[in-house]
């Protein structure tokens, strides 16, 4: 059974949010230098590189990632290619049989990789928003670093679909998967207090 990882690297070449934190890393025990393992820290922003946000971030009364229930993340998906060229509209949604995905992952045009950032990234769209919040849909992904547009400051897709009990995965790599249907495995860390957790996605194909 073929194995496709859909998260990004997270390195010191990882793209961030504009005046987000970046990934840095340093050796605090290194062989070469006498000691009996190699041993680094890190500091990063949860938002970086693929990452399952939590209603604390744009909500304060919201739940923290360690609270965050973790079944929607594992199970059946549909990867779906997104026609549209700046964002996720009710249009796109059409075809998609809502009532029988619980997951669905958007393959955009103006995805951010790893390592490549753009402003006009591909978002959520309020009409796309509404209708994937009344829908038996549990889980959606994307391969852009937000589910709102960089300028936005009332975060309006991200809340719609919190308020309905959607949970989402950020920077997704998604270019080299083809449509269809894959089982999705994609646990985010178990932080407490976090308004954010890294994720390790893969894809399985199902035979």
């Amino acid at each position: 059974m073929k194995i496709i990882d859909i998260s990004q690297t997270v390195d010191s070449n990882t793209v961030v949010w504009p005046q987000d934190t970046p990934f840095t890393a340093e050796w605090v025990m290194k062989i070469r230098d006498g000691d009996s393992c190699n041993v680094s820290t890190m500091r990063m922003s949860v938002h970086c590189g693929t990452h399952a946000d939590a209603p604390y971030h744009f909500h304060e009364e919201g739940a923290k990632s360690d609270e965050v229930p973790i079944e929607s993340f594992i199970g059946p998906c549909l990867v779906v290619a997104i026609d549209s060229e700046d964002a996720i509209h009710e249009s796109d949604l059409q075809d998609i049989d809502l009532n029988k995905y619980s997951r669905i992952l958007f393959r955009t045009k103006r995805p951010c990789t790893a390592t490549t950032w753009r402003d006009d990234f591909a978002y959520m769209s309020e009409d796309a928003a509404e209708i994937l919040a009344a829908s038996s849909v549990k889980l959606i992904g994307i391969d852009t670093p937000s589910m709102d547009p960089l300028s936005s400051k009332t975060l309006t897709a991200h809340k719609i679909m919190s308020q309905a009990g959607l949970i989402w995965i950020e920077n997704l790599e998604l270019g080299h998967v083809e449509p269809g249907e894959y089982e999705l495995i994609a646990l985010p860390l178990k932080l407490g207090a976090s308004d954010a957790a890294p994720v390790r996605a893969i894809l399985r194909e199902i035979k």
